[in-house]
């Protein structure tokens, strides 16, 4: 990451940028105006809508699908529209990746905007309905989160295509450290060393070397979802797509809150069905937690923040602590996470972005499976051969998505504790 740079009316982006927000913003309000459909029909995966403006063309791919998709991620259009179209400036992020395309980031960071070649939409397109069946079976599943498809055209110009994404690492305050990993070792090192300049490396594999990824109780579900999402990508002949990690530490108040029996009916409930979150009103069905919804616990889907944790440390506020035998807490724990994983699921910390967090006993994680748009056809089969001349016995990411999603469970499995 060589630096995140607001585009201002000085940048040579901003006319670009305020075309989409003008877009985004147009699509949305149409999504917000239309009833939400309960079971979504084949055709849905084909709808394409344009609208056109003075200056430029939008068009968005299978609206309903991803509209459908936000739902279930308890992303309001609201929100949705305010951070794309209405919180500040976009970010644009510049990177070292070999990728030509151009990364957007909304203000707050919550979502990413990438550039992709007309190919690359036309896989993920064409892949929509596997995907989201996938994510139906699995939906606490670490891949990465397509919230919509677009395309912007602007006459004698430009066309792009471009898709938003979920952010793996939001919020972003309080991490630390940073990978890219892909199980393999060839180019996999990064020199973490900044130079004293402002920026954010991005490590590697190699970087990991000696270190663990420590998630106590979540381990096994962590190694069995990687594994369900791997399998899929290997059936969609893809490889080459990357475990974006990211760690910081608890605060106390965090790892007390572990503890805590309400704590533990707020995250059953909210991991239930994404499609319901909890409110204070509507109290938890989960047959394990047969306990008193205590109606002051407060929401906590901000967390992350400094402010906010120091906030929550420095008053009598926060998650109640009920007085009750911790062992008992923790042995009902192990029930209902042993539960949640029989169905592919987990408990869920009760953040925003709870989908790609994963809290381990010191340590909260962030974890997603970004990059998978690469197809091992002929090109790659040239590459795998001139690798295999280069670099002879050594790992390296150009192989066969069979041999790629197995080495690449290993690297997991030989690296979690």
């Amino acid at each position: 990451m060589l630096g995140v740079f607001e585009i201002n009316p000085e940048h040579e982006c901003y006319h670009l940028t305020s075309m989409i927000k003008e877009g985004m913003q147009n699509l949305i309000q149409a999504t917000m105006d239309t009833p939400g459909q309960d079971a979504l029909t084949d055709e849905n995966f084909k709808t394409e809508e344009t609208q056109t403006y003075e200056e430029f063309e939008m068009q968005t791919f299978a609206p309903s699908v991803f509209a459908k998709l936000r739902q279930s991620l308890d992303i309001t259009e609201g929100e949705y529209m305010n951070s794309l179209c209405l919180g500040g400036y976009y970010l644009q992020f510049v990177s070292n990746s070999k990728s030509k395309a151009d990364f957007f980031v909304t203000n707050d960071k919550r979502f990413f905007l990438k550039t992709q070649s007309r190919r690359e939409v036309r896989f993920l397109l064409s892949n929509l309905q596997a995907y989201m069946d996938h994510l139906e079976k699995y939906p606490h599943s670490l891949m990465v989160r397509f919230l919509g498809v677009h395309r912007i055209v602007i006459p004698n110009q430009m066309k792009k295509y471009f898709i938003v994404m979920q952010s793996v690492f939001y919020p972003d305050e309080r991490i630390n450290i940073r990978y890219d990993i892909k199980g393999c070792e060839v180019g996999r090192w990064t020199n973490p060393d900044t130079g004293g300049k402002q920026i954010i490396k991005v490590l590697k594999d190699r970087n990991l070397s000696g270190q663990f990824i420590s998630l106590g109780q979540e381990k096994s579900w962590f190694a069995s979802q990687v594994k369900a999402d791997v399998a899929f990508l290997q059936e969609l002949n893809v490889l080459d797509y990357s475990l974006l990690l990211a760690h910081q530490p608890l605060h106390r108040d965090e790892l007390e809150g572990k503890h805590s029996l309400a704590n533990l009916v707020i995250q059953a409930t909210k991991s239930v069905d994404l499609d319901d979150s909890p409110t204070v009103s509507d109290p938890p069905t989960i047959p394990l937690l047969e306990e008193t919804w205590d109606k002051t616990v407060p929401d906590t889907t901000n967390c992350g923040s400094d402010q906010e944790q120091a906030a929550a440390e420095g008053t009598s506020e926060g998650i109640p602590h009920q007085k009750i035998n911790r062992a008992a807490i923790e042995t009902r724990t192990d029930s209902v996470l042993q539960e949640f994983h029989h169905h592919h699921q987990r408990l869920l910390p009760n953040c925003k972005n709870g989908i790609h967090m994963i809290d381990g006993p010191d340590c909260r994680y962030f974890v997603g499976i970004i990059d998978i748009f690469t197809v091992y056809n002929w090109k790659k089969r040239l590459e795998n051969l001139w690798k295999s001349l280069r670099y002879p016995g050594r790992a390296f990411s150009t192989v066969r998505p069979a041999k790629y999603s197995r080495r690449f469970c290993q690297w997991i499995q030989d690296h979690t504790q």
